[in-house]
């Protein structure tokens, strides 16, 4: 392979690794403007998702995951509670622990964003792709998953 191939190669690359990176960026932040968190930071946020992602845990193994003190946790998880989002009940094997977790109304809020998110990518997929578009999507879907599988 000539040096020229190369080098273009490794400037490809490099092009496509700053555009998919951008692009995923704005991919995210229009399916987020989709399903407002109303008033809730993006401490709160990470917070609802881990409990969300990993189920019911202590304030103690909230504020490891999250990199923060257990009073700070302490403090997001007081605000989560007075919302209505968060549950705490005693641990079963150590009565001085609480086991938090999601309430009713935030799976609810989990659902419900999650469905308008999908909703408004299936619109947009149909509604700005052409047929041929769309196929040309789904082979590409295939090279990101392989991507990320790597």
């Amino acid at each position: 392979m000539s040096k020229r191939k190369v080098e273009f190669d490794a400037i490809g690359a490099t092009g496509l690794a700053a555009e998919l990176h951008t692009l995923s960026g704005k991919l995210k932040r229009r399916l987020r403007e989709q399903a407002s968190a109303g008033d809730l930071k993006p401490s709160q946020i990470s917070v609802l998702a881990h409990l969300d992602r990993d189920g019911p845990t202590t304030v103690t193994t909230l504020a490891r995951a999250e990199g923060i003190r257990s009073q700070s946790m302490g403090a997001t998880i007081a605000v989560l509670e007075a919302e209505g989002l968060v549950k705490g009940s005693p641990d079963p094997a150590d009565g001085r622990q609480t086991i938090l977790s999601l309430t009713p109304a935030c799976r609810e809020l989990f659902r419900s964003g999650r469905a308008a998110r999908h909703e408004w990518l299936l619109r947009a997929i149909q509604t700005k792709l052409t047929q041929q578009e769309q196929e040309q999507l789904a082979a590409a879907l295939k090279l990101l998953n392989r991507l990320v599988d790597a």
